[in-house]
């Protein structure tokens, strides 16, 4: 195997401007979640040029709805999924081993602000050992990365044993409901699966739970000259806000999760509840007749959904008690897109041992492991039985201005899976 497995890394190496080019390649197509057709479309035809078995499968909404983990995503809300494909291709394995999943999401948040930007955000600039623009490190360079990988392995005469699964996928920036998940419900279970997020070559065994609410408070809308007739939405929802403010720093104090914390600035912060959104009124000289925040909860394992939601639920309610209004005039709360349940990988599966083992070969770091701060389409191959990890390049400022990664992380980040496919797969005559 060892022969075999240095002629790939060595074609990896040798080749990397091609795998630099089809970074920026991918970089240069705005593919916003709700907006992924295109890039879709050009990797569709680039999988089948490397030589896989390549469709676009388009999410079924009414078959989604019947799966425990589905929600409507914003990105459904606003452009549905009749323009909006997965990308599924394969090639069959000539012997007996166990099959492997590349996957990567294609879709990207806004580049705005555009005027906090120095570089074009859709240029895929390079400057020294950096890529730069909207979606170079979340997850294009990991995309490309995949990419190379199997073009290795096709030039280089590699046979796999077991099938080999590559798939690109919608919306996991919103949810992931029509990608990842709508692909566990069709496709065939691998057994293994790698997605290259940016993760700085830490091996992520762990997503959190995810959910967004929405709290409503009524008021009582009057002339600002005679504001004492009415009742100022705004200034009924401060208990909420400090009920809610409470209540994140309780759980922060006692939620405790070592995959998070391991790093200092994340003690104490394995749990948040954010306060994103706040509306209310519409003209300086009426008193808002209504106010509604919008907020984001996430947790790592250990939590149920059904338990963060009767918290939150608790908390907001019992902030009523104490006011005349509220109390006759209760909130509305909604429960609206994200409906993520955490996940957990067995640190100690075969697979985790084996890209450990690689990472380390190849990078000459000591493996490390986090996970479990924030939502990750890993969760759906391990809810459906496959063990799944992410491992990713070195990326900096995503979601965020001058987005970049590093070139030759996401060179080892290719070496490390091609690796990791060859001895999880095993090769035809070995």
């Amino acid at each position: 195997m060892s022969s075999e497995r240095d002629n790939v890394l060595k074609w990896i190496e040798d080749n990397s401007d091609s795998l630099i080019r089809c970074t920026q390649d991918l970089v240069k197509i705005p593919s916003i979640t709700g907006e992924e057709k295109d890039i879709q479309q050009f990797l569709h035809k680039k999988l089948k040029s490397l030589g896989m078995e390549s469709e676009l499968v388009y999410p079924d909404i009414k078959k989604l709805r019947n799966h425990e983990d589905f929600f409507e995503t914003t990105s459904f809300t606003k452009y549905g999924y009749e323009q909006r494909p997965n990308v599924f291709a394969s090639v069959k394995g000539e012997g007996k081993g166990p099959s492997m999943c590349l996957s990567g999401h294609v879709d990207v948040v806004s580049a705005e602000p555009l005027e906090t930007w120095t570089k074009d955000p859709w240029g895929g600039e390079v400057e020294g050992n950096y890529i730069y623009g909207r979606g170079a490190g979340d997850m294009k360079a990991g995309v490309a990365a995949l990419l190379i990988v199997v073009e290795a392995l096709r030039e280089t005469n590699i046979i796999l044993n077991g099938d080999l699964f590559v798939e690109t996928t919608i919306e996991e920036e919103d949810g992931g409901v029509g990608g990842n998940l709508y692909l566990r419900m069709i496709k065939p279970k691998p057994d293994a699966a790698i997605i290259p997020e940016p993760s700085n070559y830490v091996i992520g065994l762990a997503s959190a739970g995810v959910m967004y609410f929405r709290v409503t408070v009524p008021g009582l809308t009057a002339h600002a000259a005679t504001a004492h007739f009415g009742e100022n939405a705004i200034l009924k929802t401060l208990p909420i806000l400090n009920a809610l403010k409470d209540l994140n720093e309780t759980r922060q104090r006692t939620i405790r999760y070592p995959l998070v914390e391991q790093h200092s600035i994340m003690k104490s912060r394995a749990t948040t509840i954010n306060i994103g959104v706040i509306n209310a009124g519409d003209w300086p000289s009426t008193v808002p007749g209504t106010c509604t925040i919008e907020c984001r909860v996430g947790w790592p394992p250990g939590e149920s959904r059904e338990t963060v939601i009767s918290q939150i639920e608790t908390a907001v309610f019992e902030a009523t008690t104490t006011d005349p209004w509220l109390k006759e005039h209760k909130p509305l709360i909604e429960w609206f897109g994200w409906r993520a349940r955490p996940h957990e990988q067995d640190r100690n599966d075969p697979l985790v041992k084996m890209i450990a083992h690689h990472s380390l070969n190849i990078t000459n770091a000591e493996p490390s492991f986090s996970g479990g701060s924030a939502g990750l389409d890993t969760r759906y191959f391990v809810h459906h039985g496959t063990p799944a990890v992410v491992y990713g390049p070195w990326a900096e400022r995503i979601h965020s201005f001058d987005e970049r990664v590093t070139i030759d992380s996401t060179i080892n980040v290719a070496k490390v899976i091609a690796a990791t496919t060859l001895d999880w797969c095993g090769v035809k005559g070995e």
